[in-house]
């Protein structure tokens, strides 16, 4: 096996480089396979400085296996992995996951309960003297709001304090990269918002590039900069939050944000026909099979006063503040989700007369 010097030539000494900055992380071609099942196929993907990237997908979709790649907890059987432009992993060649200057962070926050909060923070930085390692871990703490806490042991703190002390122990060395593995899923729902918006404020202040894996759709929609849609191992699609949400990739990545509504049906003369009425279409060819897909935001009611439109019967409704959570039964009997804001005045057991907002309409072709 070549040595880490090798491979990577003078970028293993003081980094050079010319031009734009390398990413904070470039995934080029990564699979991985266990057996004869590919867990990992083809992906790539760049992080900048600064950025948080979200890989988001089902659970065996292939997510944590890509994290523990790049962490160096799997050696790399295709592909490459770089960090600031250093090469740290291909076949046959890995740099430690101690060398390669990533912090990590997961969900069960894997604090030492023989060390005090202190000491859990100082444990990466042995190659400091004193004076440089307690300056450098009261700054930490400072920045995490846990001074006060330095001397107690983890197990004293509540579930956000540990997680709190868990960032600053994984930003003690001060990483070039920062992975996390369902980090905040542990804490209840307020707490973890609060706790994932200090802790990524921290690390795009200090320019760490994050990658965040999460089965959490909102979570990766609030936290991330970009969105890696992951489905049986391949990146099916990556972009901003908007942009995904918006224009999504296919029926996976459509339905990944919440609740849908689905239909099947065949393009004829340009137009699918489904319970919510006829649905036009462009790019697909005559005959081929579709699976319509509609977000409950996207279904408008209205009071039948004589207009066209489809029918509808409200079967079940439920008042959120000024969000209101229904149910319509069609005229097939089959039934649909739908999603109101603001005031309605329709009572169950009423028909109403629906219309599709195209915004939150999708039409994809059938698997």
């Amino acid at each position: 096996m070549l040595q880490e010097t090798e491979r990577t030539g003078v970028i293993s000494g003081p980094r050079q480089e010319t031009g734009a900055e390398p990413a904070g992380l470039a995934i080029e071609e990564l699979s991985h396979s266990f057996a004869a099942r590919r867990v990992v196929d083809r992906v790539s993907l760049a992080i900048r400085r600064g950025e948080v990237h979200c890989l988001v997908g089902p659970s065996g979709c292939g997510k944590t296996t890509t994290l523990r790649l790049v962490a160096g907890l799997e050696p790399v059987q295709e592909g490459r992995i770089l960090i600031r432009g250093r090469l740290v992993a291909e076949p046959g060649f890995s740099v430690p996951p101690e060398r390669r200057r990533v912090g990590l962070m997961f969900q069960d926050f894997a604090l030492f309960p023989h060390l005090t909060v202190a000491d859990n923070v100082a444990f990466g930085l042995r190659h400091l003297d004193r004076a440089a390692r307690d300056r450098r871990v009261g700054e930490l703490l400072e920045r995490v709001n846990m001074t006060a806490y330095a001397a107690v042991y983890p197990h004293t703190l509540s579930g956000g304090e540990q997680q709190r002390v868990a960032l600053a122990r994984a930003l003690a060395p001060e990483p070039d990269l920062m992975l996390l593995d369902e980090a905040f899923s542990a804490l209840d729902t307020a707490l973890r918002t609060q706790i994932r918006e200090e802790a990524l404020g921290i690390l795009r202040e200090a320019g760490t590039a994050t990658l965040l894996v999460t089965h959490d759709a909102e979570e990766a929609i609030r936290a991330g900069d970009v969105i890696h849609a992951m489905q049986q191992g391949r990146i099916v699609q990556s972009g901003a939050p908007a942009e995904l949400y918006a224009r999504p990739a296919n029926s996976f990545v459509a339905g990944f944000f919440g609740p849908v509504n689905r239909f099947r049906g065949r393009v004829r003369s340009g137009l699918v026909a489904t319970p919510l009425g006829e649905i036009r279409v462009a790019r697909l060819a005559e005959g081929e099979a579709v699976e319509v897909i509609v977000r409950p935001e996207g279904i408008r009611l209205a009071r039948c006063d004589g207009s066209r439109g489809s029918r509808a019967r409200l079967v079940a409704r439920r008042d959120l503040g000024p969000v209101h959570v229904i149910r319509l039964q069609l005229a097939d009997g089959s039934q649909v989700k739908v999603r109101e804001t603001g005031a309605i005045d329709v009572a169950v057991g009423e028909e109403v007369t629906v219309a599709l907002d195209s915004r939150h309409l999708f039409v994809f072709p059938a698997d």
